[in-house]
C-alpha cells in the first residue's frame, strides 16, 4: 500500500469513528430549518451534505482541512517559485496533514507513473471539429476514459463495501494524474493546429501542465499554474460541480463518469464558465471605449451601463463570501510580485477601485467584492493563454483534486445514496393552508 494510501485509511477510519460516535448520541438534533423560498430557491443554503475536504466561510474564504489560502501559501511545499505544489494539496485533503518536501515529491513521480492516456481516447476526441467548445472535448475524453476504472472492474468481481474507498482511491489517482495531459492535447488540437508537445520525465504536475500548453517559457508561467491549480481545487461540497459529483457517485458511479458529469455542471455560465465570462467583460469593454488604458471614469460608466442594461459585472459577487475573496487576493499577490505594466492587469486592478463602491450604492448587493474569476483571465493573457473558452477546461483539471478527494472520503465513510424528497405545487397549497 502506498504512503498516501496509508495516511488516508488511517485518518478516514478515524473520522468514521467519530462521525458513528456522534450519530449515535445527537442523531435527531435539527441541524437548519427549511424555507419555502428554499424549496423554490435552489436548496440555498440547506445544510445537507458532509464534505470534509473543504469549508467555505463568508469571512475568511475557503479553507482546506482548516488551512486557509495564506496559510497554505506559508505551510505547503513549494516548486522552483514561491507557490505552493498542488500535490502538497491533495495530500492535505486525503490525509489530514501537511506534507513533507519528500511526500510531495513522491506524489509527483507517482502521478508521472499513471499519466498515460488511453489510446481510444485520442482517437474519439481527434473526431472532433477543431472549433468543438474545449469543455464538450473535456467532458467525453473523461468519459472515454472509464474502460480503465479500477472501482467497476473489482465491483464486478464481488469487491466488499469495505473496499471501495481502495477501489475510488485508484480512480482517483489515475484520473488527476492524466487530466493535465489530457487537456493540454485539446488546447493544442483547438487552437495550435495539434502542433502537440510531450510531458516532460523531470516536472511536477503544475509544471507539467504549463510546459504542455506550450504558451510560455518564463518560468514564472509554471509558478502560476502551481497557484491557480491550488487555489482551484475545491470550494466545500455545495457548488454546482461537486454536487453533481457527490450526487453521481453516490449511485457507486465510477469516479471517471462521476467527474465527466461534474464538468458537465462547471460548464455551465452560472459556474465555472463565469472565468470566461469575467475577461470576456473587460475585453469588450476596451474594444468599446477604444483603449486598453482606460480612466476610472470611463470603466465607472461603462459598469453603469452594463447594470443599466439588467446584466451582472462579471467577476464580482459571490454566493457565501462577504469580503473579498481570498483567491483574488492570491493572484493579485502573484501579478504584483511578477508582472510589471500589464494593461490588462493594470484594468482589473482599476475595476477593483471602481465596482466595489458602485455595487455598495445599489443598496441590495450583499457581496460587492471580486472573487476569483475577477483576475484569472488577466493573468492567463498576460502569458499568452488569451483563449478564454479554455479557461474552464483549467478549472476542471485543478478541481479535480478537490471533488475526487471527497469521492474518497464519501467511500470510505460510507456515505449512502443521495435521494432528497421533492414536493408538488399541492403539497405546497396543502402545507401553506394548514
Amino acid at each position: 500500500m502506498d504512503p498516501l494510501k496509508q495516511k488516508f485509511q488511517k485518518k478516514s477510519a478515524s473520522v468514521k469513528k467519530q462521525i458513528k460516535k456522534i450519530l449515535a448520541e445527537h442523531k435527531d438534533k435539527k441541524v437548519s430549518e427549511v424555507s419555502l423560498r428554499q424549496v423554490f430557491g435552489g436548496a440555498r443554503g440547506v445544510i445537507t451534505m458532509f464534505w470534509e475536504t473543504s469549508l467555505l466561510d463568508a469571512q475568511s474564504g475557503i479553507r482546506f482541512m482548516g488551512y486557509s489560502i495564506p496559510q497554505l501559501r506559508k505551510k505547503l511545499p513549494t516548486g522552483n517559485g514561491d507557490e505552493p505544489l498542488p500535490e502538497g494539496l491533495f495530500w492535505l485533503m486525503m490525509s489530514g496533514s501537511i506534507p513533507t518536501d519528500e511526500e510531495v515529491k513522491w506524489l509527483s513521480k507517482e502521478w508521472r507513473r499513471r499519466s498515460e492516456i488511453p489510446e481510444q481516447t485520442f482517437k474519439i476526441l481527434n473526431q472532433f471539429p477543431t472549433d468543438t467548445h474545449p469543455m464538450t472535448q473535456f467532458v467525453t475524453a473523461i468519459a472515454s476514459m472509464s474502460t480503465g476504472s479500477v472501482f467497476v472492474k473489482r465491483y464486478a468481481e464481488g469487491m466488499g463495501k469495505a473496499d471501495y474507498w481502495d477501489a475510488a482511491y485508484e480512480d482517483s489517482m489515475n484520473l488527476i494524474a492524466k487530466l493535465p495531459r489530457i487537456a493540454a492535447y485539446i488546447y493544442r488540437r483547438s487552437f495550435h493546429n495539434g502542433d502537440h508537445i510531450a510531458p516532460s520525465p523531470r516536472l511536477d504536475w503544475a509544471a507539467n501542465f504549463a510546459h504542455m500548453l506550450g504558451v510560455s517559457k518564463k518560468k514564472d508561467f509554471k509558478t502560476l499554474m502551481r497557484l491557480y491549480m491550488t487555489i482551484h481545487a475545491d470550494h466545500e461540497g455545495g457548488n454546482a460541480s461537486a454536487h453533481t459529483m457527490h450526487l453521481i457517485n453516490s449511485t457507486l458511479s465510477d469516479s471517471y463518469l462521476s467527474f465527466a458529469g461534474a464538468m458537465g455542471s462547471l460548464a455551465g455560465p452560472l459556474h465555472g464558465l463565469a472565468n470566461q465570462e469575467a475577461i470576456k467583460w473587460i475585453f469588450e469593454m476596451l474594444e468599446h471605449l477604444g483603449t486598453t488604458k482606460p480612466t476610472n471614469e470611463q470603466i465607472a460608466q461603462y459598469v453603469h451601463d452594463t447594470i443599466a442594461a439588467g446584466k451582472v459585472i462579471p467577476g464580482y459577487g459571490h454566493a457565501v463570501l462577504r469580503k473579498p475573496d481570498p483567491r483574488f487576493t492570491a493572484q493579485k499577490g502573484f501579478a504584483e510580485r511578477n508582472i510589471k505594466n500589464d494593461d490588462i492587469v493594470n484594468v482589473v486592478w482599476q475595476i477593483l477601485e471602481v465596482v466595489p463602491p458602485i455595487l455598495k450604492g445599489l443598496g441590495k448587493v450583499k457581496n460587492p467584492w471580486p472573487n476569483v474569476d475577477a483576475h484569472s483571465g488577466a493573468l492567463l493573457v498576460h502569458y499568452g493563454l488569451k483563449e478564454y473558452s479554455f479557461y474552464t477546461v483549467l478549472f476542471g483539471v485543478s478541481r479535480a483534486m478537490g471533488v475526487l478527494a471527497a469521492s474518497c472520503w464519501s467511500r470510505a465513510l460510507g456515505a449512502p445514496l443521495e435521494r432528497p424528497k421533492s414536493v408538488n405545487l399541492k403539497w405546497v397549497k396543502g402545507f401553506v393552508k394548514k
